[in-house]
Formats: structure tokens, sequence, C-alpha cells
């Protein structure tokens, strides 16, 4: 029976509705119903086309900063970077200094795929012990035991240096004049940032920071951030090096002792960024790329490879034998992510012969047409030899620039450090305190992430660039967006705009038991109730959810025209902006 529901759920939740999509980074209304009498009926605008350059991504203050970089001579690195930073300030719930990042960029001089793992690691000093001895069976999401080393700054200056053309000064002085200035906040963000207020009032730090007079803007409203401006004005003068081995990294570790935290300055000045070697399946002639684990990326590739032997087109768009499909190939491949995702420097991630098509074919013989599976164990790959932010840039020369970054939850662990101006995430709450488990918690290891950036190439070269924010759903979104591309012919616009369905999992990325009946299939309101009542008939339970499926951008490369494509969600307050 149909489920109607709109509620929050605790720890487990954070893979069915998390906390961050009431009250922070991954806040979205269901897609209204749209009438363009024309070719494309599920497309709410139209494409952006541009010769120059194209800058996409979920604020449109931001985007015109980082269009203003293009325009200025700057490259799709620097644009990126200028970009983020704004985004740091204009959606503070989502992203920010206090976060990871995760980039797939392509080079044009050498035309080839590089891969950027931004994510920071856990403090050398805490451990599980510590929570035996208070007594914690799970990380709590809040405070400073869910912190990580934030790895957004560091990521910004390996890039910079590798393939940026600009000045870090330069990319931050936007940024630096909204934040003193002040921006007018949009509707989205706004209503995001009112669903925080009460856990923002638990830490004088992040009222004082985020709060006005106790309430948080209104859209519409100008919003300062001084403190902000202060430490982007540090970074702008020192560089990377006042992250992780100056003032601020003194004083986030000043804070993590006041507050009972982990962190030393060891912490800080021996964290690294890792370049690593993207990874792809072909689906249907189009290689689709992701980052290996310690994110969830690999998911994606898996759903495809199952998908790629049935014949979607014929089976219609959003039908229910299609969506099922859909459904259990994402049970098949995050039963696998339960297990087997995690820090590859810790645990032997057996990657290849995950999104390898032999382990596909035998997955796929796991999946009963006809009824919804309850009971879904990962596989065994060693039988086969073989609240986020999300922006895409691409600029004049072809470079193009898959980059996402996140606090997690929405204003991360909701602790501002000190008068720095920026929250710091929570993404250790991601580990297992199962020590046998392969993302148990370690000292100095990454966490399992869910951010994942995207970018798909035809015949050698880059077709589009493209993520979809959203905890669990980042891979059940890229694997919908490119169905929507590749098997039915949608725009880059269309794809993003169709209605989306969301598997709300049976088990936590660590293999946590939620559900005993296979999950559940949440819908939004475009998806007909004829196909939720046949899929109820196969099995599975449906609902109606009021948010939680994600926010797309993308940039599609029309070689035909020598033009670009950009795309962006409806569900987000976003814009694809170009020239």
């Amino acid at each position: 029976m149909r489920i109607f529901f709109f509620s929050l759920l605790v720890w487990g939740g954070v893979w069915e509705m998390t906390q961050s999509e009431v009250s922070g980074q991954e806040a979205v209304a269901a897609t209204p119903g749209y009438d363009r009498s024309g070719r494309n009926p599920y497309q709410s605008r139209s494409v952006v086309i541009a010769k120059n350059g194209i800058v996409a991504t979920s604020q449109p203050l931001a985007a015109q900063v980082g269009l203003d970089i293009l325009k200025s001579g700057g490259n799709a690195i620097d644009a990126a970077i200028a970009t983020n930073a704004m985004m740091g300030l204009v959606e503070p719930m989502s992203c920010g200094i206090g976060g990871d990042l995760f980039v797939i960029y392509w080079d044009a001089k050498t035309e080839k795929l590089y891969g950027l793992n931004a994510s920071g690691r856990s403090p050398a000093a805490l451990n599980i012990d510590v929570f035996k001895e208070r007594e914690l069976t799970q990380i709590p999401i809040q405070g400073p035991l869910a912190w990580s080393v934030p790895g957004c700054v560091d990521g910004w200056d390996v890039l910079r240096k590798r393939f940026g053309s600009r000045p870090l000064a330069e990319l931050l002085e936007p940024s630096i004049r909204y934040a003193e200035d002040g921006f007018p906040v949009s509707e989205i963000i706004a209503r995001s940032w009112q669903g925080a207020v009460g856990n923002l009032k638990k830490y004088p730090d992040s009222a004082t920071t985020y709060l006005v007079d106790g309430k948080a803007p209104e859209a519409g409203e100008v919003f300062r951030n001084p403190n902000l401006a202060r430490t982007y004005r540090l970074l702008a003068q020192e560089g990377c090096d006042a992250f992780y081995q100056g003032a601020i990294a003194k004083s986030i570790v000043q804070f993590s002792k006041a507050q009972g935290g982990y962190f030393s300055t060891e912490d800080f000045s021996q964290h690294t960024s890792e370049w690593v070697e993207p990874v792809s399946t072909n689906y249907r002639g189009y290689d689709v790329w992701e980052l290996p684990p310690n994110g969830q990326g690999i998911a994606a590739l898996q759903m495809l490879n199952i998908l790629e032997a049935y014949d979607l087109q014929s089976l219609g768009y959003q039908s229910p034998e299609a969506l099922h499909l859909f459904i259990e190939a994402k049970k098949l491949a995050f039963a696998d992510r339960a297990k087997f995702y995690a820090d590859p420097s810790f645990s032997d991630v057996p990657v290849k012969e995950l999104i390898s098509k032999e382990y596909a074919d035998v997955q796929r013989r796991r999946i009963n047409p006809d009824r919804a599976a309850t009971d879904v164990p990962a596989g065994d790959p060693k039988l086969i030899h073989g609240d986020t932010i999300y922006l895409s840039v691409v600029d004049k020369e072809g470079n193009c620039c898959s980059f996402i970054q996140s606090n997690y939850y929405g204003f991360g662990s909701q602790m501002v450090p000190g008068d720095l101006g920026f929250a710091l995430q929570n993404r250790g709450a991601l580990f297992s305190l199962d020590s046998e488990h392969a993302n148990s918690l370690q000292p100095r290891k990454r966490p399992f992430h869910t951010i994942i950036p995207a970018m798909v190439t035809k015949d050698g070269q880059p077709w589009l660039t493209f993520g979809v924010m959203g905890g669990d759903m980042q891979p059940q979104g890229h694997v919908q967006v490119l169905i929507n591309m590749i098997d039915f012919g949608m725009n880059v616009q269309e794809a993003g705009d169709a209605a989306r369905i969301r598997h709300l999992g049976s088990q936590t990325p660590t293999g946590t038991p939620l559900e005993k009946n296979g999950g559940r299939v949440a819908a939004e309101s475009r998806i007909p109730e004829s196909t939720l009542h046949a899929l109820e008939k196969k099995g599975h339970v449906t609902t109606r959810s009021p948010g939680g499926f994600g926010g797309y951008q993308a940039i599609m490369i029309d070689r035909k025209h020598s033009t670009l494509h950009g795309g962006t969600d409806p569900r987000k307050d976003g814009a694809a902006v170009g020239y």
C-alpha cells in the first residue's frame, strides 16, 4: 500500500530524507508540471546555448561570478574556483571552505581526463575507542565528533597550480566584495536557511555568523558575512598555507580543543589532496566517467552496466517495467556500496571487478522482472577477474570542469569555528563504528563520501559534464539523466527537468538495516498514478515525496555546431549562463 508522508527520519534517514533536505543543502520541491506545447514536454525553460563558455550552478550570482572570470580571460578551473568561493557565501548550508571537494577535469591541451580527490581525513587522535568509552554506537551528526579535516582550500590550490591561470586573490575578490557589501538571498536557499535556525541557535558562533537577530534571512533580504570576507582576504594574501599551517588552522584547532574535539595542528599541516584516475564504463557508445572510492560514483557505473542489456527505449519512458529495472539495479549497486566502498588507502576496494561488464551479467541474473526484491545482500565481485553544490564550467578552449563541493548536512556539523565565517563539515558521521567494516573509523582515514562529479565522453572527446546533488540520490540521478538523454533523446535541460524517482534504501552505506521490505520508492508529482500502481503490483512500496530528488547542472558540448548547451535544475535557484 502506498504511503503518503512528510517526515524526517533519524540517523538511518540520512539515506531517506536527510535533515539537510529540509534544513540545508538538499532542500528541493517536487517539480511543477510544464506545458511548453512543443517537442520537449518535460522542459521548464530553454536550453542556454553559447559559443565561448558556460557556467552552470545552483545560484545565479555565483554563476555570474564564474562567467565574469571566463569573459576576462580566465579558464574553466579559474571560473570553477571563483564560483565555488561565491557559493560558499551565498549557499552556506550546502558548501564552503569547511567542506571537501571532488573534480573531474578535461584538459583540452593534453586531451586527457584528470580526477582530484580533495577530501579530508579523520583526526589522528580519534578512534573507535573514543565512542565506546562514551557508550555511543553511532557517530553524532552534529558537533565535533563528526569533523574531518576540510579539503576544499587545498583542492583549490592544487587545481589552480596545475591548471589555473589566475592568482587566488583575483578569484576570491568578487566573493570578498559580496561578503562585505551583502547579497540578496534567493528563494530556495532562504527556505533551507529557515529550516536550520533551531540547530544554529545551539552554537553561539554559528548563530552570530548566520542569523540576524536570531532569525534566518528572508528571500530578497541582503545578507553580509564580514567574517568570511576576512578569512577569504587572508587566503588571498597568504594562500593555502594560511588554512593548513597558519592562522586559520590555529583558530580551528583552538576552537576544537575548547569544544571537546580532536583536531591537532598536525592534522592540518599533514593534509594532502590526491590526483586519481577517473574510471568508466561504456553505455551504448558513451563513456561515462566517475571517480573511484572513497566516493560512491562507481554505483552509477554498476547500475548502467546492469541496465544496458535491457531495451529501455522499447519499454517506454518511465514505464513501470523500465522503472522496476532501474530500482532493482540500484538495490544491487547500493548493497555493494554498503559493503565495499571505502578509503582505498585502508581497504582493497575491488573497483575493476565491481564496474566490469562480467560482474553486471552476474548481478543481472538476480533481478526478477516481475517482482521487487526485499532482501538484497552484496554481490561477490571477487568471482570476476578482470546539504552539496555542483557546478560545471566549459571554457572557450574546450577545457571542461565537473566540480562538486559540500558540507554534507545543511551547515555541516552546525558549528562555526569562532569568527572565521564558515561551518565545519560533518563528513566523519559517515564512518562505521564496526571495526570489521571496510569504512570503519580509523585515525587519518577518509570517510565514505556521497558527492560525485561526472563526465561523459564520446569518441574520445567530451560530450557532457554534469552532476546531480543530493546524498544517495546522486548516482540514482546520474543514471536517470543519462537514460533520459541517451535512451530517450532528451536535451540537456529536459533531461534534468523530467520527473525523478528515488529509491529510499533498506540500509545505510555502512550496512545498517533500516527497512525489512526492500525500501520504498519516492516519486515526484509528475510520475503517473498508474505507473505507481503498476510498481506496487510488482511488490514495491511507493510514496509521493515532497523533496529529495537532487539538483542537476550540466553542459553538453555540441560538436556539430561548435556550441555549448547548458541546463540547470528548476528544483534549485540555479542558472546556466554563457557568452
